[in-house]
């Protein structure tokens, strides 16, 4: 696993942490000799910033990863969702106003709807496969969703699953809360089965994983 320390809004705000995570991700590329052996996960904003990542790299013709996981992803800063006030009340994380004041600090005055800010407005045609694991109160669930609707117009693998009870990003919880085990069990099946063996002389820390 390698965990990139990108850089953060408000101090570097947009597009400062996809320009670190294309570099990081290109490096690790260069390591290995191939793209086929990495896959993507994030969480939230880092889920999001997964994303971002993907457009990224299709723009530019650059090698994509096997596939990519995203729990709970942030993937609309406009914030357009019906869940974002339907969900206030059972959401344990956020209100539609803290995810609009968090918008704010990471775009300082960028259009929200920028498909590298938002990726749910992005073409995702060609992206790797996904899979996506949101809750069903959390706040930010019609993030989920949409894209995924999206996602699978565009002709992209997708694995969805909503959770009920389970709070906002539940998986960094796994100690503690069955749920979180059982969907990243769910999640490294599925990026196992996509990804190519690393050659025994090469590293073993191929997953990329992209934290709020």
């Amino acid at each position: 696993m390698f965990a990139p320390n990108y850089r953060l809004a408000p101090e570097h705000p947009f597009p400062a942490a996809i320009d670190d995570a294309q570099r990081v991700y290109l490096s690790l590329v260069k390591a290995l000799g191939s793209a086929r052996s990495l896959v993507v996960t994030g969480d939230s904003a880092g889920g999001g910033l997964a994303l971002a990542l993907m457009l990224r790299l299709r723009e530019a013709q650059q090698p994509l990863p096997a596939a990519i996981a995203l729990f709970s992803p942030w993937t609309d800063l406009a914030t357009t969702g019906p869940s974002a006030i339907e969900n206030e009340a059972s959401c344990s994380m956020f209100v539609s106003e803290a995810i609009r004041r968090g918008a704010a600090g990471y775009l300082d005055g960028a259009d929200a709807l920028h498909p590298h800010a938002s990726p749910l407005y992005a073409d995702l045609r060609g992206l790797p496969p996904m899979l996506v694991h949101a809750a069903e109160r959390e706040a930010m669930r019609d993030d989920s969703t949409r894209l995924v609707e999206r996602a699978r117009a565009a002709g992209v693998e997708v694995e969805f699953r909503l959770w009920p009870v389970v709070h906002h990003d539940w998986q960094m919880f796994q100690p503690f809360i069955p749920e979180a085990r059982e969907s990243l069990h769910i999640a490294t099946a599925f990026l196992m089965a996509r990804a190519a063996p690393i050659a025994a002389a090469e590293s073993t820390a191929s997953p990329v994983f992209a934290h709020a």
